[in-house]
């Protein structure tokens, strides 16, 4: 007698699920719902006395242009944990968590982003492999018209307006901003 196949095709469909509100993919033969839910990103507003760690992309979206050390938070990481990676990864940067500057959301690209206010533990930087080159810029001197991102421009501002603070809630995307590219990026 042969062996039955005990594994089931997935096939989807895209349908309203029972009591929920709005079109999901439905495996057809078991049920299963695959939700699609919002990708978290993780950075960071580095300083070194009166210095900011800015990167200079080597992947699109926006390669050339400077943003903050960010990236996707992984699987089982805290967001800390991630933000800590993100400047490890991007620039060679040691940092330590000073606060969460700011919750951003971009509904476009379906994106939360959490910001934190971070120092770097020394001077040393270096670009990695997403990183064509990263540097310490003084506020005045950061390429403003060159940055990649309007949630990293958010972010500087938000980061100048706590720097002498210790406590303060996070701050939230400006008003009427939801980083469409067309209102000033992403």
């Amino acid at each position: 007698m042969p062996e039955q196949d005990t594994k089931k095709t997935i096939s989807f469909s895209r349908q309203v699920p029972e009591g929920d509100g709005r079109e999901r993919d439905v495996c057809l033969n078991c049920g299963f719902v695959n939700y699609e839910n919002p990708k978290i990103v993780v950075g960071s507003v580095a300083f070194w006395g009166d210095r900011i760690l800015m990167c200079r992309r080597a992947i699109d979206p926006r390669r050339g242009h400077w943003t903050l050390p960010a990236g996707y938070l992984e699987l089982q990481e805290t967001p800390e944990a991630g933000a800590v990676r993100e400047a490890q990864e991007e620039a060679g940067a040691r940092i330590e968590i000073d606060a969460l500057l700011a919750i951003y959301t971009i509904p476009r690209i379906s994106q939360v982003q959490l910001i934190y206010r971070a120092h770097l533990g020394d001077d040393r930087i270096a670009p990695g492999p997403e990183s064509l080159e990263v540097g310490l810029f003084t506020f005045d001197r950061i390429p403003w018209d060159d940055l990649a991102f309007p949630s990293a421009r958010w972010a500087l501002h938000h980061f100048a307006q706590s720097r002498a603070l210790h406590g303060f809630p996070p701050f939230t995307n400006p008003p009427g901003e939801t980083g469409n590219l067309e209102v000033g990026g992403l």
